[in-house]
């Protein structure tokens, strides 16, 4: 429906569309995204210029949207600790430990926009398939004694999208030093080690995203380099190739 009506629509106006349960929920390549009643679920549009920042780092898109998602629920008052993290590259996780939502992006260039289909799924209040938001405030309150509230998906949608735009318009003005600093500040992947190629592969280091949202490895004695997703592993970290 979003992929019809997008290119009707004037270039300034959204569109989102918000599912309360999803039958067909996909992930990258050909993984299914399981989507049962408790997630939040919606497909939001954009159109962003092609010779704007983000226009030249299209990839930036799904790193915006996990720190969108972490930020609506870190950026409430009393909720700033709740353990909710990003995993390069289109993660939302518990902690290190575990995953509860992912960023599924589209784009098509006509003419000089990027029209972008941002598909985003993050667990609120179901506990299975994995874990929750609201079982991460409820273990908080149990090892804080604190009383935060349980979080509604239609909330964190709402704040997502707030978020979001905020981190455009800043990615817009500043370029990606704009946002790195805050999307370091929630990454599980400081100082991780990854193995290059293959299981058996050499180890690297991560140490950052480059400027066009790629991962970058340190590799004893090679530097620093940018890598890809091999794009076949269900764990996109698991193996990284480098590109020639």
């Amino acid at each position: 429906l979003i992929g019809r009506l997008m290119f009707e629509l004037p270039e300034e106006m959204g569109l989102i569309a918000i599912a309360v349960r999803q039958t067909q929920g996909k992930g990258r390549g050909s993984n299914i995204w399981l989507s049962p009643v408790g997630c939040a679920l919606s497909t939001l549009h954009m159109a962003i210029p092609l010779h704007s920042n983000l226009g030249q780092r299209i990839p930036f898109v799904q790193h915006l949207v996990s720190l969108a998602v972490v930020e609506s629920v870190r950026s409430i008052p009393g909720y700033e600790n709740i353990d909710l993290r990003v995993k390069w590259p289109n993660d939302i996780y518990y902690s290190d430990l575990m995953k509860l939502g992912g960023v599924l992006v589209n784009s098509t260039l006509i003419e000089t926009t990027f029209h972008i289909l941002i598909g985003f799924g993050f667990n609120v209040s179901n506990s299975n398939p994995t874990i929750c938001i609201n079982d991460l405030i409820t273990k908080f309150n149990k090892e804080e004694g604190t009383k935060l509230k349980a979080l509604t998906a239609d909330c964190l949608i709402a704040r997502t999208v707030t978020v979001l735009e905020r981190l455009i318009d800043i990615f817009q003005e500043k370029g990606p030093n704009g946002v790195l600093p805050h999307y370091y500040k929630y990454w599980v992947h400081s100082g991780k080690q990854v193995r290059l190629h293959s299981e058996d592969g050499p180890i690297a280091w991560i140490v950052g995203i480059d400027d066009y949202g790629f991962l970058q490895v340190h590799e004893e004695g090679k530097g620093v380099e940018s890598v890809h997703p091999d794009g076949n592993s269900f764990d996109m970290l698991r193996n990284l190739i480098v590109p020639k």
